[in-house]
């Protein structure tokens, strides 16, 4: 099985280093990060993912825009989205019904990260 990659879309710095490192540790998987939305989209499009995990509360390009430029570029629009949120309860359905394939809430366990990630995605 090859190495899967993570694209990790969000705007606090310190949450992007520990996820990375987590993920790149527990799961073996590669981590490339984003600090911005639009940064993000770029990496999207150029890296192109096995998926991404997006911030919902980014300043200038929030979640749910850079989720909807996902599902509208025809190189993203296949990638899955997993969309990280403080705000679950309110986020989930608009999440899904916009093509994330799931919500994960902030603060999360690092340690059950990855496997949080495959089960959403059915990586079994």
């Amino acid at each position: 099985m090859s190495t899967k990659t993570i694209l990790l879309i969000d705007d606090e710095y310190r949450l992007r280093e520990v996820t990375k490192m987590t993920l790149e540790m527990m799961a073996g998987w590669n981590v490339v990060t984003a600090a911005s939305g639009r940064e993000g989209l770029e990496l999207a499009r150029s890296q192109q993912p096995d998926a991404i995990l997006l911030d919902e509360m980014m300043p200038d390009l929030d979640g749910t825009e850079t989720l909807a430029r996902l599902q509208a570029d025809e190189t993203t629009r296949s990638i899955p989205v997993l969309l990280l949120t403080a705000k679950a309860q309110t986020t989930e359905s608009i999440a899904l019904n916009r093509g994330a394939r799931g919500v994960i809430s902030k603060p999360f366990d690092p340690l059950e990260l990855a496997t949080t990630i495959s089960e959403a995605l059915g990586w079994g």
